[in-house]
């Protein structure tokens, strides 16, 4: 007998199957990988584990014993520990709150410790070599990558004997990924189980002893990792068919005409003179180091932050006061955090699409209804959402089909500029294909995107150029027919600069 075992366990949703008889087990001392498409079922076979959800059928064996798992304080008692996919932590509290929130120690007086509570942050940064976050700062006010890190160490706080990732490193800057790989493994070396769901093959062979395959909420099998593991294979089982390269070919399809030029852009300390041009059918990706002024351009393009300089769009000189009068302009965001920034998770597909096209399916307050159905059908066929209907929550969706619904939402608004912040985060290798290949059509009728990824492969493939920001300005512009991966991380830590700093026309 395994030291962790889910047998024939059976979910299902309003009649659809989640997971259909899944068998899964699992061993002390093992990085165990959890893959399959979004929709396949992972991420709720992980929430019957973690006591998130109830099976309809099937059993849990932790350790030789029966498990009863009836909700997450179950769960716990058993050992068991999960960092989810979306983050659940409360922006108001501080880090250290948030870590330690049901269990903050309290004087002899009954009021809460602080001073306390900060020692036993200090002391589990250190523990697990995280320097980078202060304890006392407001969880809302910190990085998308540090909030991850939080959501981390409150599982690791409890100690947990099983310990269940998933899509942890999805928000994680780079070195934090090969942090949290280390941690796995030193977890697991220490007698630990680690469950850990990623779409980055790479992380796989890299941080991983075993792998279980789901398809379409079945088992599809079982693979060692070793030098013989064929990734086209996991990626066929993963499918149930072989697929090519997710990455589209690219076509050369920008035109003379500029469509977005901006000339000393700047916001704070943050944004320190960005000159660009970006032209009608062109993709130019943004890359450097993190937290160097991409996100932030992103964002006052699409009117969150006030900047100084000049921005013209469409041969015109705008000035985007918010993100309505952007969305008027025909500048759309798809932002990084999809859960938060994005979407409305307790309602449907069929209102988060609509949402930014009232004015076209409206004559004064009266809202037409065939109009709204006309253009959600468009957009979940156009984006493949794999649902039950238009009106199921976007909290049931899988992660991949969350973000299917926040592009579905954009596009619906027919942007003639698109930005794009990480929207491959947490998403499966079929889902990318379709993404990437959107991308490029969106681009191919002559319309312009920024593509902001913190994955550089991304940026090579599917970008016509890739402009690296360092310090808040432009330091290099690389083009197609040169760019490699090799080239924008030298240019991210200055190793080359190549258009000129602080303007990419030099």
């Amino acid at each position: 007998m395994a030291d962790l075992e889910l047998r024939h366990i059976t979910k299902s949703f309003n009649g659809n199957y989640a997971l259909n008889d899944v068998s899964f087990s699992c061993n002390r001392g093992e990085v165990h990988a959890l893959l399959g498409e979004n929709g396949a079922g992972k991420s709720t076979l992980l929430k019957v584990l973690a006591g998130a959800y109830r099976p309809d059928s099937g059993e849990i064996h932790v350790f030789g014993e029966k498990a009863e798992i009836h909700n997450p304080a179950d769960a716990m008692r058993y050992g068991i520990g999960c960092v989810y996919q979306e983050l659940s932590f409360i922006p108001d509290l501080t880090v250290a709150e948030n870590i330690f929130i049901g269990r903050i120690p309290k004087t002899k007086f009954g009021s809460f410790d602080y001073k306390k509570l900060r020692k036993m942050t200090l002391e589990l940064m250190e523990k697990y070599d995280v320097d980078e976050i202060d304890p006392n700062a407001k969880a809302g006010e910190i990085s998308l990558s540090q909030k991850q890190i939080i959501e981390i160490l409150k599982i690791l706080s409890k100690n947990p004997e099983i310990i269940i990732l998933d899509e942890a490193t999805s928000a994680l800057h780079e070195n934090r990924v090969k942090w949290l790989l280390q941690l796995a493994r030193k977890l697991a070396d220490s007698g630990k189980i680690v469950i850990f769901i990623s779409h980055r093959m790479a992380e796989i062979k890299d941080g991983c002893d075993n792998i279980t395959i789901l398809r379409n909420g079945t088992y599809a099998g079982d693979l060692p990792v070793n030098d013989n593991l064929d990734m086209d294979e996991v990626i066929s089982m993963m499918l149930g068919r072989k697929m090519s390269s997710y990455f589209p070919q690219i076509t050369d399809c920008s035109m003379d005409e500029d469509a977005l030029e901006l000339k000393d852009v700047r916001y704070r300390n943050i944004l320190n003179g960005v000159n660009l041009k970006v032209k009608k059918g062109e993709v130019v990706g943004i890359g450097g180091l993190a937290g160097q002024g991409q996100a932030e351009l992103l964002q006052a393009l699409y009117g969150i932050y006030p900047v100084t300089g000049e921005i013209y769009f469409q041969g015109k000189k705008i000035h985007i006061k918010n993100p309505k009068d952007a969305i008027n302009k025909k500048i759309a965001l798809v932002p990084e955090e999809r859960a938060i920034q994005g979407l409305f998770l307790q309602l449907g597909i069929d209102f988060n699409i609509s949402i930014t096209s009232v004015n076209k399916m409206s004559k004064g307050p009266i809202i037409s209804k065939k109009k709204e159905n006309s253009i959600v059908s468009k957009y979940m066929k156009a984006l493949a959402v794999k649902a039950p209907t238009p009106q199921t929550p976007v909290q049931d969706l899988s992660g991949g089909n969350q973000q299917k619904v926040v592009m579905a939402k954009i596009m619906s608004c027919e942007p003639e500029l698109l930005l794009l912040h990480d929207i491959t985060r947490g998403v499966d290798v079929g889902t990318k294909k379709e993404m990437f290949t959107l991308v490029r059509e969106f681009a191919k009728e002559g319309n312009a995107v920024i593509f902001f990824s913190t994955d550089v492969e991304e940026l090579v493939n599917v970008c016509d150029r890739v402009l690296v920001m360092y310090d808040g300005k432009i330091r290099a512009n690389l083009k197609l027919e040169t760019l490699t991966k090799e080239q924008i991380i030298g240019a991210s830590i200055g190793a080359n600069q190549i258009g000129g700093e602080g303007n990419e026309e030099k």
